[in-house]
């Protein structure tokens, strides 16, 4: 071959060369470009819009919500392939979404509880029968009447006393160091007998009765014999309640009683006395609950020196709380109760909400002891978080479960192993067509009259 010949071959066959691979370079860039643009397009392509209160209901066009007064929002394809929800900031200003952090302190709380005034049963005086007598004389003839330490309450006649005083009396004028001891014997006799010192300096020569006086200040709350009535040792008289000390008592509800202890700080105000508060002490009764009201027992013992607070006064109390182990405190409002749990949506960057479930303590005051789900310092949506919510439900995030990640990865695994069904070789189209021609004929009814009155050249050629 001419070597001038062989050079332009040579040449021709590097430029075809060269061109194709240019070409091919040139198609795959194209080819890229093209897909890029396509998953950014995809990417911004709105699949629909709807209302963020009624998220299941879908339109395809923009507009007005026929539920709400709003505007539609759009849902654009792959929002749901990030973590939480994404929304923009003119969004987040029409929704007033606001946030708060969680912050890790003692929860504390006062406690409100309604209580009544009642006598002091410690400050409560029996006035009892010593010995047998009759009573010859009452001095204070009906309940509820007021009494000074040292009133004359009644005149006793007791056989065993009176035996006794005489006998002491008996012996008073006697100076004797026999004399002296036998008055100290008898002194002491009447004392055995129940006879107190006041009783005791009262005794008279003659004197057929014996006086019982009043030991404290108060009230006969009881009055239990008349006069002339016989009384055996020991039996109930009168019963005198003291007025110097009165309780409080309430009844704490079972949630309460989590916050209160033993000497809590109270504050007590009364009706009676606009403007005026008493304070004490809490005081809780055995660690049982009421069966009948399923609430706790507590008193409080309150002062009385002017003999102002009356039993059956009505009492509002403020009971300091003790505080508990420091958690993360988030406000009530940022709450979202779904029947089984709560959760919280706390704000990971600017814009986007990421939804976690919770386990809540105590609450006081507005605020909650989260025990499990936040660590503290995170930003919690206190505001907004319902429209935010609806739309973390409309994308899954706050429903995704492993579980249905684990289902997906085993119908994709099903569906690979899957034999592909291939035609089958050695058959024409035709072939395919005659399968479904005979087919049509299994299906479609015969007509039994149909054969008869036409000529067997009337029939179709068969196709070959």
């Amino acid at each position: 071959m001419n070597p001038t010949v062989r050079t332009i071959f040579t040449m021709l066959v590097a430029l075809v060369i060269t061109a194709g691979v240019a070409y091919w370079l040139g198609s795959r860039s194209r080819i890229g470009h093209v897909a890029d643009s396509s998953a950014a397009h995809e990417q911004r392509r709105v699949l629909y819009w709807y209302d963020p209160m009624v998220p299941q209901q879908h339109f395809d066009k923009p507009g007005k919500s026929p539920f709400m007064d709003m505007d539609l929002v759009p849902k654009y394809a792959g929002e749901d392939e990030a973590s939480g929800v994404v929304v923009s900031a003119a969004s987040l200003q029409n929704l007033g979404v606001r946030t708060q952090t969680a912050e890790v302190e003692r929860l504390s709380a006062i406690v409100h509880a309604s209580g009544n005034i009642a006598w002091d049963q410690g400050a409560t005086r029996d006035v009892s029968a010593r010995v047998d007598g009759v009573i010859d004389k009452l001095h204070v003839r009906v309940d509820s009447e007021r009494v000074k330490r040292g009133q004359l309450l009644a005149d006793l006649i007791a056989p065993q006393w009176s035996a006794a005083a005489q006998e002491y009396l008996a012996l008073q004028s006697m100076q004797s160091a026999d004399a002296r001891d036998l008055r100290t014997a008898a002194r002491n006799r009447l004392r055995a007998l129940g006879m107190s010192e006041t009783q005791i300096q009262s005794l008279r020569i003659g004197q057929g009765s014996t006086a019982l006086h009043a030991p404290v200040d108060g009230v006969v709350s009881e009055l239990a014999v008349r006069e002339g009535q016989s009384v055996q040792a020991g039996m109930l008289l009168m019963r005198i309640n003291g007025l110097d000390t009165v309780w409080v008592e309430a009844a704490l509800a079972q949630s309460q009683a989590a916050w209160v202890r033993d000497g809590s700080p109270v504050r007590i105000r009364i009706n009676a006395f606009p403007g005026e508060e008493f304070s004490g002490t809490l005081e809780l009764l055995p660690a049982e609950l009421d069966p009948a009201t399923r609430s706790l027992r507590a008193r409080i013992v309150l002062a009385n020196p002017d003999h102002r607070l009356l039993p059956g006064m009505f009492a509002e109390l403020e009971i300091d709380g003790a505080p508990g182990e420091p958690h993360p405190l988030v406000p009530d409002a940022s709450l979202i109760a779904t029947g089984d749990d709560h959760r919280v949506l706390i704000e990971t960057e600017a814009g986007r909400f990421t939804p976690v479930r919770v386990v809540t303590g105590r609450t006081a005051a507005g605020r909650t002891e989260i025990l499990e789900g936040l660590q503290g310092g995170e930003r919690v949506v206190v505001s907004g978080q319902f429209l935010i919510d609806s739309e973390a439900s409309l994308q899954g995030a706050l429903e995704r479960l492993s579980s249905s990640v684990d289902a997906d990865t085993m119908n994709h695994q099903h569906h690979e192993m899957r034999p592909d069904v291939a035609p089958a070789v050695g058959h024409s189209a035709h072939d395919g067509h005659a399968q479904a021609a005979s087919q049509d004929k299994k299906v479609a009814p015969t007509d039994p009259h149909a054969h008869h009155g036409r000529k067997d050249s009337e029939d179709p050629e068969p196709q070959p």
